[in-house]
Protein backbone atom coordinates (compact mmCIF):
# COMPACT_ATOMS: atom_id res chain seq x y z
CA UNK A 1 0.00 0.00 0.00
CA UNK A 2 1.28 3.33 -1.26
CA UNK A 3 1.71 6.10 1.76
CA UNK A 4 -1.16 7.99 -0.20
CA UNK A 5 -3.39 5.04 0.17
CA UNK A 6 -2.02 3.96 3.97
CA UNK A 7 -3.24 7.70 4.64
CA UNK A 8 -6.31 7.62 3.01
CA UNK A 9 -7.21 4.50 4.48
CA UNK A 10 -6.27 5.97 7.95
CA UNK A 11 -8.99 8.83 7.62
CA UNK A 12 -11.47 6.43 6.69
CA UNK A 13 -11.24 4.64 9.30
CA UNK A 14 -11.48 7.83 11.61
CA UNK A 15 -14.21 8.09 14.51
CA UNK A 16 -14.95 11.86 12.85
CA UNK A 17 -15.13 10.27 9.06
CA UNK A 18 -16.87 6.81 10.36
CA UNK A 19 -19.21 8.79 12.21
CA UNK A 20 -19.56 10.75 9.11
CA UNK A 21 -20.07 7.71 6.64
CA UNK A 22 -23.01 6.04 9.18
CA UNK A 23 -25.01 9.58 9.24
CA UNK A 24 -24.60 9.72 5.22
CA UNK A 25 -25.90 5.61 5.29
CA UNK A 26 -28.86 7.12 7.24
CA UNK A 27 -29.90 10.24 5.29
CA UNK A 28 -29.68 7.73 2.05
CA UNK A 29 -31.80 5.42 4.00
CA UNK A 30 -33.95 7.91 5.24
CA UNK A 31 -34.65 9.40 1.68
CA UNK A 32 -35.25 6.58 0.01
CA UNK A 33 -38.18 5.28 2.86
CA UNK A 34 -39.64 8.72 1.82
CA UNK A 35 -39.67 7.96 -2.11
CA UNK A 36 -37.10 10.70 -2.88
CA UNK A 37 -34.55 8.66 -4.70
CA UNK A 38 -34.43 7.15 -8.53
CA UNK A 39 -33.08 3.48 -9.28
CA UNK A 40 -29.61 3.87 -8.17
CA UNK A 41 -28.77 6.97 -9.24
CA UNK A 42 -28.33 10.17 -7.62
CA UNK A 43 -25.69 10.97 -5.26
CA UNK A 44 -25.17 12.41 -1.56
CA UNK A 45 -21.89 13.48 -0.87
CA UNK A 46 -20.10 15.13 2.59
CA UNK A 47 -17.34 16.68 2.68
CA UNK A 48 -14.39 15.33 5.50
CA UNK A 49 -13.74 18.70 8.05
CA UNK A 50 -10.29 20.37 7.93
CA UNK A 51 -9.15 17.71 4.74
CA UNK A 52 -8.84 19.57 1.67
CA UNK A 53 -10.61 17.64 -1.99
CA UNK A 54 -11.98 14.87 0.30
CA UNK A 55 -15.26 13.58 0.55
CA UNK A 56 -17.28 10.86 1.00
CA UNK A 57 -20.20 9.54 -1.38
CA UNK A 58 -22.53 6.95 -1.86
CA UNK A 59 -20.91 4.13 -3.94
CA UNK A 60 -21.76 2.61 -7.69
CA UNK A 61 -24.81 0.51 -8.41
CA UNK A 62 -26.35 0.16 -4.56
CA UNK A 63 -29.69 1.19 -3.85
CA UNK A 64 -30.19 3.62 -1.36
CA UNK A 65 -32.42 1.22 1.23
CA UNK A 66 -29.63 -1.30 1.19
CA UNK A 67 -26.85 1.12 1.96
CA UNK A 68 -24.74 1.11 5.05
CA UNK A 69 -21.52 2.96 6.60
CA UNK A 70 -19.06 0.22 4.88
CA UNK A 71 -20.63 0.93 1.69
CA UNK A 72 -19.79 4.78 1.71
CA UNK A 73 -16.64 5.58 -0.50
CA UNK A 74 -14.11 8.29 0.06
CA UNK A 75 -13.30 9.71 -2.96
CA UNK A 76 -11.08 13.08 -4.12
CA UNK A 77 -11.74 16.48 -6.45
CA UNK A 78 -11.08 14.04 -9.49
CA UNK A 79 -13.50 11.85 -8.89
CA UNK A 80 -10.82 9.16 -7.56
CA UNK A 81 -12.06 6.46 -4.85
CA UNK A 82 -9.67 6.71 -2.44
CA UNK A 83 -10.72 3.98 0.22
CA UNK A 84 -14.05 1.96 0.19
CA UNK A 85 -14.82 -1.16 -1.27
CA UNK A 86 -17.05 -0.65 -3.86
CA UNK A 87 -16.59 1.76 -7.13
CA UNK A 88 -18.02 5.27 -8.06
CA UNK A 89 -19.98 6.58 -10.93
CA UNK A 90 -18.11 8.72 -13.33
CA UNK A 91 -20.85 10.91 -13.59
CA UNK A 92 -21.43 11.71 -10.09
CA UNK A 93 -18.12 13.63 -9.47
CA UNK A 94 -18.87 16.50 -12.11
CA UNK A 95 -21.73 17.50 -9.79
CA UNK A 96 -20.19 16.68 -6.66
CA UNK A 97 -16.73 18.01 -7.04
CA UNK A 98 -17.83 21.10 -8.82
CA UNK A 99 -20.75 22.06 -6.22
CA UNK A 100 -18.18 21.16 -2.95
CA UNK A 101 -15.28 23.30 -4.94
CA UNK A 102 -16.70 26.32 -6.40
CA UNK A 103 -19.77 27.17 -4.27
CA UNK A 104 -17.68 26.08 -1.00
CA UNK A 105 -20.65 23.40 0.20
CA UNK A 106 -20.10 21.04 3.14
CA UNK A 107 -22.98 19.04 2.19
CA UNK A 108 -24.48 18.26 -1.23
CA UNK A 109 -27.57 16.43 -1.97
CA UNK A 110 -28.82 15.66 -5.70
CA UNK A 111 -32.17 13.91 -5.98
CA UNK A 112 -34.64 13.67 -8.81
CA UNK A 113 -37.25 13.41 -6.07
CA UNK A 114 -40.86 13.53 -7.50
CA UNK A 115 -42.51 16.66 -7.16
CA UNK A 116 -39.39 19.16 -6.80
CA UNK A 117 -38.87 17.62 -10.32
CA UNK A 118 -42.16 18.52 -11.59
CA UNK A 119 -41.50 21.98 -10.91
CA UNK A 120 -38.49 22.21 -13.05
CA UNK A 121 -40.23 21.35 -16.08
CA UNK A 122 -42.55 24.40 -15.78
CA UNK A 123 -41.91 28.18 -16.84
CA UNK A 124 -41.10 29.08 -13.22
CA UNK A 125 -38.49 26.12 -13.03
CA UNK A 126 -39.19 26.36 -8.76
CA UNK A 127 -41.00 26.31 -5.99
CA UNK A 128 -43.02 29.63 -5.12
CA UNK A 129 -41.72 30.07 -1.76
CA UNK A 130 -44.70 33.01 -0.86
CA UNK A 131 -46.70 29.98 -0.80
CA UNK A 132 -46.84 27.64 2.14
CA UNK A 133 -45.12 27.46 5.37
CA UNK A 134 -42.90 24.95 4.32
CA UNK A 135 -42.11 26.84 0.77
CA UNK A 136 -40.98 29.94 3.03
CA UNK A 137 -38.67 28.40 4.59
CA UNK A 138 -36.82 28.23 1.05
CA UNK A 139 -37.57 32.29 0.52
CA UNK A 140 -34.20 33.74 -0.47
CA UNK A 141 -32.48 30.68 -0.75
CA UNK A 142 -33.06 29.75 -4.51
CA UNK A 143 -31.15 29.44 -7.82
CA UNK A 144 -32.75 28.61 -10.92
CA UNK A 145 -30.15 27.03 -13.47
CA UNK A 146 -32.69 26.64 -16.43
CA UNK A 147 -30.06 25.38 -19.23
CA UNK A 148 -30.26 21.95 -19.44
CA UNK A 149 -27.18 20.59 -21.64
CA UNK A 150 -28.15 16.90 -21.27
CA UNK A 151 -26.27 14.31 -18.71
CA UNK A 152 -23.57 15.38 -16.67
CA UNK A 153 -20.87 14.03 -18.08
CA UNK A 154 -18.30 16.77 -18.59
CA UNK A 155 -16.77 19.71 -15.57
CA UNK A 156 -18.47 22.14 -17.83
CA UNK A 157 -22.09 20.64 -16.56
CA UNK A 158 -21.04 20.52 -12.97
CA UNK A 159 -19.50 23.88 -13.02
CA UNK A 160 -22.46 25.98 -14.75
CA UNK A 161 -24.66 24.40 -11.86
CA UNK A 162 -22.03 24.94 -8.62
CA UNK A 163 -21.50 28.88 -10.24
CA UNK A 164 -25.56 29.37 -10.08
CA UNK A 165 -25.39 27.74 -6.68
CA UNK A 166 -23.17 30.22 -5.34
CA UNK A 167 -24.88 32.27 -2.95
CA UNK A 168 -28.03 29.95 -2.75
CA UNK A 169 -28.57 26.73 -0.54
CA UNK A 170 -30.92 25.02 -3.38
CA UNK A 171 -30.69 24.42 -7.14
CA UNK A 172 -33.88 23.96 -9.03
CA UNK A 173 -32.24 22.54 -12.35
CA UNK A 174 -34.03 22.79 -15.51
CA UNK A 175 -35.84 19.78 -16.80
CA UNK A 176 -33.38 17.96 -14.39
CA UNK A 177 -33.90 18.12 -10.44
CA UNK A 178 -32.71 19.71 -7.47
CA UNK A 179 -29.63 19.63 -5.44
CA UNK A 180 -30.09 20.72 -1.66
CA UNK A 181 -26.95 21.90 -0.03
CA UNK A 182 -25.57 22.88 3.70
CA UNK A 183 -23.19 23.15 6.38
CA UNK A 184 -24.81 20.18 8.12
CA UNK A 185 -25.65 16.53 6.76
CA UNK A 186 -28.70 16.66 9.61
CA UNK A 187 -29.75 20.77 8.43
CA UNK A 188 -29.48 19.69 4.65
CA UNK A 189 -31.30 16.87 5.18
CA UNK A 190 -34.53 18.40 6.58
CA UNK A 191 -34.33 20.62 3.69
CA UNK A 192 -34.40 18.01 1.82
CA UNK A 193 -37.55 16.85 2.93
CA UNK A 194 -39.03 19.98 3.66
CA UNK A 195 -38.77 21.14 0.10
CA UNK A 196 -40.27 17.80 -1.46
CA UNK A 197 -43.06 18.32 0.99
CA UNK A 198 -43.60 22.01 -0.02
CA UNK A 199 -43.30 20.90 -4.05
CA UNK A 200 -45.77 18.28 -2.91
CA UNK A 201 -48.21 20.82 -1.56
CA UNK A 202 -47.75 23.62 -4.77
CA UNK A 203 -48.14 20.80 -7.16
CA UNK A 204 -51.32 19.75 -5.60
CA UNK A 205 -52.84 22.94 -5.04
CA UNK A 206 -52.17 24.01 -8.69
CA UNK A 207 -53.65 20.84 -9.85
CA UNK A 208 -57.38 22.52 -8.31
CA UNK A 209 -57.06 24.77 -10.80
CA UNK A 210 -58.38 26.89 -7.96
CA UNK A 211 -56.67 30.49 -7.65
CA UNK A 212 -53.76 30.53 -5.12
CA UNK A 213 -53.27 32.80 -2.69
CA UNK A 214 -49.21 34.38 -1.56
CA UNK A 215 -48.22 36.27 1.25
CA UNK A 216 -45.84 38.75 0.98
CA UNK A 217 -42.40 39.08 0.23
CA UNK A 218 -41.54 40.34 3.71
CA UNK A 219 -43.91 37.98 5.25
CA UNK A 220 -42.06 35.16 3.38
CA UNK A 221 -38.72 36.06 4.21
CA UNK A 222 -39.57 36.73 8.19
CA UNK A 223 -40.85 33.05 8.04
CA UNK A 224 -37.70 31.49 6.48
CA UNK A 225 -35.37 33.66 8.96
CA UNK A 226 -37.56 32.39 11.46
CA UNK A 227 -37.83 28.31 10.32
CA UNK A 228 -33.91 29.52 9.78
CA UNK A 229 -32.94 30.47 13.46
CA UNK A 230 -34.71 27.63 14.83
CA UNK A 231 -32.50 24.13 13.73
CA UNK A 232 -33.21 22.04 16.52
CA UNK A 233 -36.03 20.39 14.79
CA UNK A 234 -33.75 19.32 12.43
CA UNK A 235 -31.46 18.19 14.22
CA UNK A 236 -34.11 16.35 16.74
CA UNK A 237 -35.80 14.80 12.91
CA UNK A 238 -32.19 13.32 12.29
CA UNK A 239 -32.15 12.12 15.69
CA UNK A 240 -35.28 10.01 15.18
CA UNK A 241 -34.73 8.83 11.89
CA UNK A 242 -31.21 6.99 13.33
CA UNK A 243 -33.80 5.80 16.43
CA UNK A 244 -36.35 4.32 14.05
CA UNK A 245 -34.96 3.44 10.54
CA UNK A 246 -34.25 -0.64 9.87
Amino acid sequence: MTNAASTSAMLFESATVAALREDLAVALRAAAAYGLGEGVCNHFSVAIPEVEDKFLLNPQGLMWSEVRSQDIVLVDSDGNACAGRHEVEPSAMFIHAAVHRIAMKNVVLHTHMPYATALTLTGACALDTTLSQNAMRFHGRIAKDRHYNGLALDSSEGERIANAMVGADIAFLGNHGIVVCGERLDHAFDDLYFLERACQAEVLARSTNLPLHSVSNDLSTRTGAQIQGERLQSELFFKALKRTLP
